[in-house]
């Protein structure tokens, strides 16, 4: 049986103004210990997927789970997640 993950996405999508796609439906699920990389191109959901975690972007639907907590509807400085932008990395 598989551990339960730390971080977990359940059908999340995101759309911007204009009905741009930026997620759709993404299930995601990250064990304690992982070290996961979100490979794609340009526009692929990469960091919308992050932002969402991290709560700069709310998801349109689905929800995220932190272990097991739903963290959907937390502001960004309420969750204890951490992010480092590209720029000052």
């Amino acid at each position: 049986m598989a551990p339960d993950p730390l971080v977990r996405l359940q059908a999340v999508s995101k759309i911007f103004p204009g009905g741009i796609v930026g997620l759709d439906a993404v299930d995601l699920d990250i064990i304690s210990g992982e070290f996961v990389t979100l490979l794609g191109p340009s526009g692929c959901g990469k960091t919308t997927s992050l932002r969402v975690i991290a709560g700069f972007e709310s998801p349109s639907s689905g929800k995220v789970l932190l272990d097991g907590r739903d963290i959907t509807a937390l502001r960004p400085f309420d969750r204890p997640v951490n992010t480092v932008f590209q720029d000052y990395a």
